[in-house]
Parts: structure tokens; C-alpha cells; sequence
């Protein structure tokens, strides 16, 4: 064996345990880290440091700030660990105003909140009140107006339940040059026909019309009044076809009548 590659144990003893000090070294450096760190966490953990500093809300029309953060339940005391964003998300969707709703977390300390509300459709009328009607047929009774509302068709007469959700989903229909005409949708029966309506526009003229082919009929409105002249106004009857019946013609049968009666009489 080559004497020049013996190493003497002697010679190997120091740095067998320089290597031992420096792993030892390297373990407590390691050690006290996780120990400063979870030191670190724990403390920011009950601090105010980690609490929600900062609560944002998008989406938001019907609905308030205030609302929308009193439902989630939060609050800047909250931890910002303990924020469970599906379980707030779940709560706020069960408002009928809410249809959707998304919790976000940013860094460090602020919760957002992203909501989409369900379409205002309707206003109905009760007792010179007005109420929000939604896109699902709810009313919203707590949200009264006094103000009649000129952003949305008025309805009257009608009630929460299958007739109104009709009536609704048939509003939901017509596109927005259309539904933007409609001044009051009233509910008016007959015994022939218990999903009959009678709407008045905002351009003068009054429309008959059952639920049952109102909205496919009524789509084209802008297309029958193009033919009609706008300074005689009366009743456009969608209710069997599409035929239009001049205020100014039934006022005269009805000067008819009461001379024949006179006559009779006479």
C-alpha cells in the first residue's frame, strides 16, 4: 500500500469533529428558526394584525355595504384565518336579492366581496307603495318606494305566486326597447281567461293581451305601432291575432247606444 495516501488517525480526529459541529451548528440554526417562526405566528395569530382590516364590496345596487357585511357576519374583530369564504358565499346567496356571491381573500388583511343581484324586473303597487319585483318573482317588501318609479314597468293588482312569476318571465322576454315602453302592467281576468293582462304604454296606447302568447306577440310592438297613427290612440288587442280598436271609434258606439236608448224611451 502507497504510504503517501495513509492518512494518520490522529489527523482525521479534528476534522471528524469540525463536521460534527458544523451539522450540530447547522440543526440549531435550523431549530431555533422554526421555533422564532412558530413564535412569530403565534403572536400574529392573536394580534390585531391579523384581523380583517379591510372589507370591500362589488356588485352591489339594491343591496348596501352595510346590508351585504352584516349577512357575512364579518367584522374587523374577525381573525382573518377563521374567514370561511364558501360558508359566507352560501350565506349571502340566500338573500333573494343576491343570485350570486364570491369571497376573496388579499393579502394581508382584507376580505372582498363580489356579488351579482338579481334583475329588477317590476315595481308592484300596493296601497300608493311601491315594491321591487326581482327576476324570480319575489317581492321585495322590505325595499318600499314611495316615489312612483319611472325606471321600471308598475304592476297592479297582481300578488307573489304562479301568476306573477308568469308574468315575469314573460317581462324577461321582450328586449329592452320594449320592456322600456311599458308604463303599467295590470292583472285583469276575465272568466274566460284568468291569465289576461291590459298594459298602458308610455307612448299613449293601451295593449290587451293574455299571458299565454303575450311575450312572443309582443315583441312586435315597435313593428304594429310603425303602422298605426300616433296621434289616434286606443286599444292594440293581442289576444286572438293583433288588431287595433281607436279610443275615438268606441267613445262613438257608446254615443250611439245612450241616443238610440233616448229614442226608445221617447
Amino acid at each position: 500500500m502507497d504510504k503517501g495516501k495513509i492518512v494518520a488517525l490522529e489527523d482525521r480526529i479534528p476534522k471528524l469533529k469540525e463536521q460534527r459541529r458544523r451539522k450540530a451548528n447547522r440543526r440549531l440554526i435550523i431549530l431555533l428558526f422554526l421555533f422564532f417562526t412558530m413564535i412569530a405566528v403565534v403572536a400574529y395569530v392573536q394580534s390585531p394584525l391579523s384581523h380583517v382590516k379591510k372589507i370591500t364590496i362589488k356588485g352591489n345596487d339594491l343591496l348596501s355595504t352595510n346590508e351585504i357585511i352584516s349577512t357575512s357576519h364579518l367584522s374587523k374583530k374577525t381573525n382573518i384565518w377563521s374567514v370561511k369564504k364558501d360558508s359566507i358565499a352560501l350565506d349571502l346567496q340566500k338573500v333573494n336579492v343576491i343570485k350570486e356571491a364570491k369571497v376573496k381573500m388579499v393579502w394581508p388583511n382584507t376580505v372582498m366581496i363580489e356579488i351579482e343581484e338579481r334583475k329588477k324586473i317590476a315595481y308592484l303597487e300596493s296601497d300608493n307603495s311601491y315594491y321591487p319585483v326581482m327576476e324570480n318573482g319575489k317581492i321585495l317588501k322590505d325595499r318600499e318606494v314611495a316615489e312612483i318609479p319611472v325606471n321600471a314597468p308598475i304592476l297592479f293588482k297582481f300578488k307573489e305566486g304562479a301568476i306573477l312569476k308568469e308574468t315575469v318571465s314573460a317581462l324577461l322576454e321582450l328586449p329592452d326597447e320594449v320592456l322600456n315602453a311599458i308604463s303599467e302592467v295590470h292583472y285583469t281576468p276575465k272568466k274566460t281567461d284568468q291569465y289576461h293582462i291590459s298594459l298602458f304604454m308610455n307612448d299613449g296606447f293601451e295593449v290587451s293581451a293574455t299571458l299565454r302568447s303575450f311575450s312572443e306577440k309582443m315583441i312586435h310592438y315597435p313593428s304594429i305601432i310603425s303602422q298605426l297613427d300616433p296621434n289616434k290612440k286606443g286599444i292594440i288587442d293581442l289576444e286572438v291575432g293583433s288588431y287595433f280598436k281607436a279610443y275615438e271609434l268606441e267613445a262613438e258606439k257608446s254615443e250611439e247606444s245612450e241616443i238610440e236608448n233616448d229614442k226608445g224611451e221617447g
